[in-house]
């Protein structure tokens, strides 16, 4: 291939990114029509907040996109890779706090939600759309950054060892 396999990498997480951001921007719009309607009640679509969201989505999904391309790296079939891919993706969707309160989760978890990135990009989320949040807003960012560029550091690590 002319180009390398750093720029193969990251043109793969741009895809990548893309695509779920789309999703995700779908997702806010729902909610925004919900709050307009009526439906919904106590979000905040001012542009900062909106600004916040984007910036959040933006690196999360890089973020993602580096993880399961380095996953996708190491296995030989798909179905490697999609099993591989849910054993890590689901747990850290599922311990984010996304989809229930995290303190209601057993203590014994408590160090495993806190080492998930998606812990601090929902609670980032949460802060700029609602208003409430665990940690300060930057501070989430701050780990969010943080994980995207070290997955985008193996990432590409990992892209330039690959064999095809």
């Amino acid at each position: 291939s002319p180009i390398s396999r750093s720029a193969m990498f990251l043109g793969k997480v741009v895809g990548g990114a893309t695509d779920t951001f789309i999703q995700s921007s779908i997702l806010l719009f729902i909610g925004y029509i919900f709050t307009v309607t009526g439906f919904m009640q106590g979000v905040d679509f001012s542009l900062p907040s909106l600004l916040t969201a984007v910036a959040f989505l933006i690196v999360t999904t890089c973020g993602t996109a580096s993880l399961g391309l380095i996953i996708g790296s190491q296995m030989e079939s798909i179905e490697g890779f999609q099993l591989v891919g849910s054993f890590v993706i689901f747990p850290m969707f599922f311990l984010s706090g996304a989809l229930f309160p995290t303190n209601n989760l057993p203590p014994y978890l408590a160090p495993l939600i806190f080492l998930d990135p998606i812990t601090y990009a929902v609670d980032g989320l949460r802060g700029a759309l609602i208003g409430v949040s665990t940690f300060p807003i930057i501070f989430d960012f701050a780990v969010v950054c943080l994980f995207t560029a070290a997955m985008m550091v193996i990432g590409t690590h990992a892209f330039k060892k690959m064999r095809v």
